[in-house]
């Protein structure tokens, strides 16, 4: 009973929070189409680098943060001299997005993460703590399962929507407890239509960015089946 009062604490706790990010006064400015607003970024992230020595306007992350997230733009950085203000898209003026960088040491280059996708995968590892132990259910590579939601409590298997495809995906579990997202489906649509040239052992999550604003964040690294040239998990 004690776990399932936690549990039920957590939930509303996340609830509340939710709010408090995305308040009605910020959803006029969350329904601009982000297109400007992530062109804006660009121009001042590049005039930003270019008046201070090559150095970028980033927040500091640990080295052993995932690539994708590991770079978040700071705003405060860019305001009021490159920016009025922060995006209204971005999470620092109530959005949904977190603004980031890829390629930085070569070609910064700004990109968004869905904060949506933070916010499920939050709500499953809150109820996985509660439950204690990683609920494992069928293994799909070394060291990766799907998850027992019914152990969790959930009366429906919880999904992210992708940024790239709109589709609905699913979320996988590691050895370790971590939960990740499964780009499998979006990985598998990238390989068919573009043209490429990955071989079996490369990272091919780069693929899913090409043509896209959005990083495939909370991702595990995949690779090409030499057999089905299908996407599977990129096992180290």
């Amino acid at each position: 009973m004690k776990k399932w009062v936690m549990l039920f604490v957590s939930s509303l706790m996340i609830f509340v929070l939710s709010g408090c990010l995305y308040p009605d006064e910020k959803l006029v400015k969350n329904q601009v189409a982000y297109k400007d607003q992530l062109a804006a970024a660009q121009t001042a992230v590049n005039q930003y680098q270019e008046n201070n020595g090559g150095l970028l306007p980033i927040k500091t992350r640990d080295m052993d943060t995932p690539i994708y997230q590991k770079y978040p733009i700071d705003f405060n950085k860019l305001i009021p001299k490159y920016m009025q203000e922060p995006p209204g898209t971005a999470f620092e003026s109530g959005g949904v997005f977190t603004y980031v960088l890829i390629d930085a040491e070569t070609n910064p280059t700004v990109k968004l993460i869905d904060l949506r996708i933070a916010e499920q995968i939050r709500d499953v590892k809150i109820r996985i703590k509660a439950y204690k132990y990683p609920p494992f259910k069928d293994m799909l590579a070394k060291g990766i399962f799907t998850i027992d939601y019914k152990k969790l409590g959930y009366e429906d298997e919880p999904y992210v929507i992708s940024p790239f495809s709109g589709k609905n995906l699913p979320l996988v579990i590691n050895h370790e407890g971590e939960v990740f997202v499964d780009y499998a489906a979006d990985l598998y649509e990238a390989l068919q239509k573009k043209d490429h040239s990955y071989k079996p052992g490369d990272d091919i999550l780069p693929i899913l960015m090409d043509g896209s604003d959005f990083v495939p964040a909370y991702a595990l690294p995949y690779t090409i089946d030499p057999k089905t040239d299908e996407p599977i998990f990129l096992e180290k």
